[in-house]
């Protein structure tokens, strides 16, 4: 069966202030993945201005929230057509409200031109360890899949982040845990950003917010 074929008729589910399309070939979303959204709106005030950019952003929930609380154009992207094509459907809530909300499918170190740059990046990539995935038969393999250690596709956003996130900029990622999330923010700095304040969500996971300094050029 392909990646596109839906395996149960599309559903829907409340998250924050949205009402988001899925089915069985995207990761179902979680309504407590509206934190990050609501600390992307904490600190959208004090960011530059422009768009907000989503890597791995299944059926476009968390960015799509973002843009409606922080008033800012996005851009969201995705490895899954599937996924991207539900984003799209779930952005016409947010492009009522007047946001501008662009849904590319690819690779993120494929799909971003050299020259584009965003003050406020969101992730939430698949982190669970490939030998752990079985765990979770009812999620889609390339939703979840995070490589050895769980974090093989959280350093490629990382890594995006750090081309892309400009002077004064922040990322927040999603992560499994505080262990992830400590150990990733140890790494940053190779890509030039700083910080690695962690919330822990009690039986969800971890964010993580790291930031590059206002000075710092961007690439």
């Amino acid at each position: 069966m392909s990646e596109t074929a839906p395996v149960t008729a599309p559903t829907w589910k409340q998250v924050g202030s949205l009402v988001v399309e899925f089915d069985d070939t995207v990761l179902e979303p979680r309504p407590w993945t509206a934190r990050q959204a609501e600390w992307a709106a904490e600190l959208s005030p004090d960011l530059p201005d422009g768009p907000l950019l989503e890597l791995c952003s299944g059926a476009g929930h968390i960015g799509l929230l973002a843009a409606r609380l922080t008033g800012r154009d996005a851009v969201l992207l995705d490895a899954s057509e599937a996924a991207c094509a539900f984003a799209e459907s779930n952005a016409g809530q947010v492009r009522a409200d007047g946001p501008e909300i662009a849904v590319r499918h690819g690779l993120m170190a494929e799909v971003l031109g050299d020259d584009e740059a965003f003050p406020l990046v969101l992730a939430d990539p698949p982190y669970i360890p490939s030998d752990q995935v079985s765990v979770f038969p009812e999620d889609p393999t390339l939703a979840i899949d995070g490589g050895t250690d769980g974090l093989a596709i959280a350093r490629e956003c990382l890594a995006v982040a750090g081309r892309h996130l400009v002077a004064g900029g922040a990322l927040v990622l999603q992560l499994r845990d505080v262990e992830q999330a400590r150990l990733l923010a140890s790494e940053s700095e190779t890509v030039g950003l700083t910080g690695g304040e962690v919330r822990e969500e009690t039986g969800h996971g971890a964010l993580l917010l790291l930031r590059r300094g206002p000075e710092a050029p961007v690439g």
